[in-house]
């Protein structure tokens, strides 16, 4: 009896909820129909069959047979499609091109083994960040999106919540690296002498380990809450596990950055300053500039908005200039390392 039980288990399909609607039970080779949400006002038939390998797809999506839109619904659509794929095919390019040089700049470092110093040790991992975060974006867009015909709303895999999984801990971990660069500058502007290598270790545990337990923290709360979808949904509460330490690594490296400029221009300012140190701290003063993409302090910017607020200037902003910030990057990097020669 339990043989012939399995049997029938398998030869029905299961009840199913699809985000929609409710499918019941039926036999192998039965049809089963539902109609559009009742809010929506339009009855029109959904099918799917039940098959040997379990229940078919939708004979038309839900999208096409239950949503209604106008001309002009149908227009501002048609722009945001073409601004989404404009933005993807900035922060594409942008990323490709950070990646490559990121990879340079750590063959260089590993080559020349004279130029590692704590100093050098932290750029190597805040390149190492950098170059998760590049590879995260791509592994997303290509797990998630590259199928346009897949219905994000119920799309849910092992994969995809491994793929969320991965890119929220590289962007964790790239905010508290850049986090890190601006406390230890402000280190060396502050202190004479520092252990550096014990430092360096305490910044480590910052740079890693704080990202670590966040991802850990939020992975277990979803399993366990809110275990729906792909992971990707920032109207959650259990998004704020995320956003919290972001936005503390932001603001601190804010206060960092406005410190060490004012340190700067103290410095020029001190009337026991040799005239020939002027000039060195003036150039300081104007390098300060690219601190702000050094340090993140652009991403102040949206830090306090709700996520829907302005999401094509935050798209914009975060992705294609966020994109573009390790070269810069590069640039404040190497131009220290020829100052100091």
């Amino acid at each position: 009896r339990q043989a012939e039980c399995q049997v029938r288990m398998q030869e029905n399909c299961p009840v199913e909820w699809d985000g929609v609607n409710c499918w019941p039970a039926a036999r192998v080779g039965e049809s089963v129909s539902v109609f559009c949400p009742p809010s929506l006002q339009k009855h029109i038939v959904i099918i799917r069959n039940c098959t040997s390998d379990g229940w078919s797809g939708q004979s038309v999506p839900y999208y096409t047979a239950c949503l209604q839109v106008d001309a002009s619904e149908k227009e501002d659509t048609r722009h945001k499609q073409e601004y989404f794929a404009t933005v993807k095919l900035m922060y594409s390019v942008g990323y490709g091109v950070s990646l490559g040089s990121l990879c340079i700049a750590v063959f260089i470092f590993c080559i020349f083994r004279k130029l590692l110093c704590t100093r050098t040790c932290i750029h190597l991992n805040l390149f190492s960040s950098f170059i998760l975060r590049g590879v995260a974006v791509f592994v997303k867009d290509g797990v998630l999106f590259a199928d346009q015909t897949i219905d994000h709303c119920t799309f849910s895999t092992v994969a995809c919540k491994a793929t969320v999984t991965f890119f929220q801990f590289s962007v964790l971990a790239n905010f508290y690296w850049l986090l890190v660069e601006g406390l230890y500058l402000q280190t060396l502007l502050v202190f004479t002498f520092t252990q550096k290598r014990a430092i360096f270790w305490w910044y480590t545990l910052i740079g890693w380990g704080t990202p670590s337990v966040m991802i850990i923290i939020w992975m277990l709360l979803k399993l366990q809450f809110d275990n729906q979808g792909c992971w990707d949904d920032l109207d959650s509460g259990l998004w704020w596990i995320i956003k919290t330490p972001i936005l503390l690594s932001v603001f601190v490296n804010f206060l960092v950055f406005v410190n060490i400029s004012r340190i700067i221009v103290l410095k020029t300012k001190t009337p026991d300053c040799h005239s020939g140190e002027r000039p060195l701290y003036r150039r300081m003063v104007k390098s300060t500039l690219l601190l702000i993409p050094l340090f993140g302090v652009h991403y102040t910017v949206f830090a306090l908005f709700p996520e829907h607020v302005g999401l094509e200037a935050r798209l914009f902003f975060e992705l294609v200039l966020g994109s573009f910030q390790v070269l810069v990057r590069h640039y404040k990097c190497w131009s220290k390392y020829k100052w100091d020669a």
